[in-house]
């Protein structure tokens, strides 16, 4: 077996559990699926594999799933994530016919922690720290926002601090330059498992190419090597995945999220 392959199957064996979905205010189990409800009025789909179903039953799997969030007033969006390792004949096409919609598709990015630590500066006029008051967090989540170009959201940064009311592990962390937040990223420790996820990395255009993200990426994962965490693993754009194959993160597949709105 070769390191990719077996990161994969540590990827699917040790994450594709409850550990995917700590933060989760409910989850229901339908055949192989784990239906999880998040704060902020987002459902997500998810399971281990789809137990050798055919490509007649997506159509049924898919209907079933979908009308359990469609009977959940307050949910407003839904994502399905679908691996493309996985053997899933005929989803996307069931996906599509029930109103999902593909976005780009992620790299899912499987390595050791250490090599995100190692010779990495601190860029000249930054600073790093981890956040936890309400100020800051929302602070973070309307940065995060402006960063991918999108409208402010609140209810990002509420689901962020009931999270942190719940004290389930999450970290935050900004990079700071100019007297503003100019980056930030989650830290995701998986209890029970080597891993640690790198999530949430985004940075302000006119900060980008200055090795920001990638010193926030290092304090993020020695944080986590402190837990005794060995593995990091993140579902990367076409920005980060360069950032931590150099980092020594390997591809071990690709991840497309496709989205319902209600």
């Amino acid at each position: 077996m070769t390191i990719k392959e077996r990161y994969l199957q540590a990827y699917d064996e040790q994450l594709r559990t409850d550990a995917e979905t700590p933060s989760a205010l409910s989850v229901t189990k339908l055949g192989p699926l784990r239906l999880a409800t998040f704060a902020g009025g987002l459902g997500f789909i998810t399971y281990r594999d789809l137990g050798g179903a055919l490509a007649a039953d997506m159509p049924g799997l898919v209907s079933a799933a979908l009308k359990h969030y469609r009977a959940d007033p307050g949910i407003d969006k839904v994502e399905w994530k679908v691996r493309m390792h996985d053997a899933s004949p005929g989803l996307p096409a069931a996906l599509v016919s029930h109103g999902f919609a593909p976005e780009e598709a992620e790299s899912i990015m499987v390595g050791p922690l250490e090599g995100l630590c190692a010779n990495v500066p601190e860029p000249d006029g930054v600073s790093l720290r981890k956040v936890t008051a309400e100020s800051d967090v929302r602070a973070m989540s309307a940065m995060a926002d402006e960063a991918f170009g999108e409208a402010v959201d609140t209810r990002m940064a509420d689901a962020l601090l009931a999270r942190l009311s719940r004290n389930d592990g999450m970290e935050l962390w900004v990079a700071e330059a100019d007297g503003r937040m100019v980056s930030c990223g989650r830290l995701e420790p998986v209890h029970g498992t080597d891993f640690a996820g790198i999530w949430g990395g985004s940075t302000l255009e006119a900060y980008r190419g200055r090795g920001i993200y990638r010193a926030l990426t290092a304090a993020r994962a020695r944080s986590a090597l402190e837990q005794g965490k060995t593995l990091a693993h993140s579902d990367s754009s076409e920005f980060s995945r360069p950032i931590l194959e150099r980092s020594g993160l390997l591809k071990v597949s690709t991840t497309i999220p496709y989205y319902w709105r209600r």
